[in-house]
């Protein structure tokens, strides 16, 4: 439960204490809000105690008089927007004018509420206040996160792109001067490398398009009853190809058809990032082990391999967006940093679990368990 602050300035004790009984167990909850939020109200005499506690305890909510014993509520209001402060303001006052309303208003009041006020105006008036401080807070969070996966995207985009953007265009240029004779057998291996630039680089803008389709907000699925076990298979064989210029055996352990209400394309992102990670993580003459089983209401399906593993701090972060694990061993290999991520996110669609056990020089296993959507 969160809490926000409630100041009160007002020369009268009986209002000062009447809102804070008014307050003492009020909540404000909403069907989008995460948790409940409840009100701690200070409370001063006059508009210099009223502003020290202001600058001191920064509350989210001001009820402020303007007939107040030293100075008016309004010079108070212009100290709040002279320094920036973010606080709400509601002017409480038996004296309301047009002309007050409208110097109020100007310096930021978000509303009024005359005296004698009841309980029911008070409650309503800062029910609204916290649902707007609260959509508010969560607005900025989105844009500060969006401008944080904007930075990250270009900076991957930029980084994963050039480079192979810079081979290729070398490549071309070298065949384009002959440099290598007239002979076109001469460059096939610098056709064989911009094909498997150009595969890279598809590969980081699928990515992308899968991050940018689950973090829009929850896609569209097609659910349907889907064979995991020839999904499987289907990436088994879409990798495999890859898996012998690695020297890597594949081993698919499961004979039967298992049936769950899916998306298919869902599963295949799923099956395809964890294959070729296996792979691609391996030893040569390595090996990746594949199990899918259904227990209950649930499908499991394993991939372990017995490749070059992860320390328990990159085990912690592999799932992070972005994320790379970046060691002696790993700095020819290639790669967007988000295939882990997309697959932990298409799994907690379908309220389940990603369960990795890593060792070192010895390999990693991942096991997912899927669970059927409602």
């Amino acid at each position: 439960m969160s809490t926000f602050k409630v100041l009160i300035i007002d020369d009268e004790p009986g209002i000062r204490e009447g809102t804070k009984r008014i307050l003492q167990n009020f909540k404000v909850d909403y069907p989008f809000m995460d948790e409940q939020i409840d009100f701690q109200v200070l409370e001063a005499g006059t508009g210099a105690e009223g502003i020290e506690l202001v600058d001191r305890e920064q509350p989210e909510i001001l009820l402020l008089d303007n007939k107040l014993p030293d100075i008016q509520g309004v010079e108070v209001l212009e100290y709040i927007k002279n320094k920036h402060y973010d606080i709400v303001v509601v002017m409480i006052t038996s004296y309301a004018s047009l002309e007050l309303a409208v110097k109020a208003t100007r310096d930021g009041a978000f509303d009024f509420i005359p005296k004698p006020f009841t309980p029911q105006e008070i409650r309503a008036s800062i029910e609204n206040i916290t649902k707007q401080i609260f959509l508010k807070r969560m607005t900025q969070t989105l844009n500060s996160t969006g401008k944080q996966i904007r930075f990250q995207f270009l900076s991957v985009l930029s980084h994963e792109l050039k480079a192979p953007l810079n081979a290729v265009d070398g490549y071309l240029r070298m065949i384009k001067e002959r440099q290598m004779g007239n002979s076109m057998d001469a460059y096939d291996e610098m056709v064989d490398r911009s094909l498997e630039r150009i595969k890279g680089m598809r590969n980081l803008i699928m990515d992308l398009l899968d991050l940018t389709k689950i973090e829009s907000g929850k896609p569209t699925q097609k659910l349907q009853e889907v064979d995991v076990r020839k999904v499987v298979q289907m990436a088994v064989d879409t990798i495999r190809p890859y898996a012998i210029q690695k020297d890597v055996d594949i081993y698919m352990n499961c004979k039967e058809s298992i049936m769950m209400k899916a998306d298919a394309g869902e599963i295949e992102i799923i099956m395809n990032n964890l294959i070729s990670n296996a792979v691609k993580y391996n030893r040569t003459g390595g090996r990746v082990d594949i199990f899918v089983e259904k227990a209950k209401e649930l499908v499991r399906i394993s991939v372990a391999d017995t490749g070059i593993g992860m320390s328990s701090e990159e085990k912690d972060r592999i799932f992070d967006d972005f994320f790379r694990i970046k060691n002696q061993k790993t700095r020819n290999i290639t790669g967007s940093g988000l295939g882990l991520s997309i697959v932990k996110k298409i799994v907690d669609m379908y309220q389940g679990s990603v369960d990795v056990q890593s060792t070192p020089e010895k390999g990693s296993t991942f096991v997912i368990t899927l669970a059927n959507p409602e």
